[in-house]
């Protein structure tokens, strides 16, 4: 099994943009679309505990037609959401989020 190097969430505000690109990374399949394991994956970079809980919370909280993924404009805006009430991230809102 190879070892992937992450980039670390930046500290402090973030914008929406480099959220999405920090999160982008942990697209494993590169179809832009984040599932489950996915995000799992991520929160599991920050140390986060509970990851898979929180991961699976994020999915409900953002996956507006329940087909198990975050993709689209209106669901990222979600998962953006919910990263700021449940994970504490600080995302200055720019543009329409």
């Amino acid at each position: 099994m190879a070892f992937m190097r992450y980039r670390a969430l930046p500290q402090g505000e973030l914008t929406v943009e480099e959220f999405r690109a920090w999160l982008a990374q942990f697209d494993a399949d590169r179809d832009g679309r984040i599932s489950r394991e996915e995000l799992q994956h991520a929160l599991r970079s920050l140390n986060v505990w509970f990851a898979w809980w929180k991961a699976r919370d994020g999915v409900r909280a953002a996956d507006a037609n329940r087909d198990g993924g975050v993709q689209g404009e209106d669901e990222v805006a979600r998962l953006f959401a919910f990263a700021q009430r449940h994970l504490h991230v600080k995302i200055t809102q720019l543009g329409y989020y």
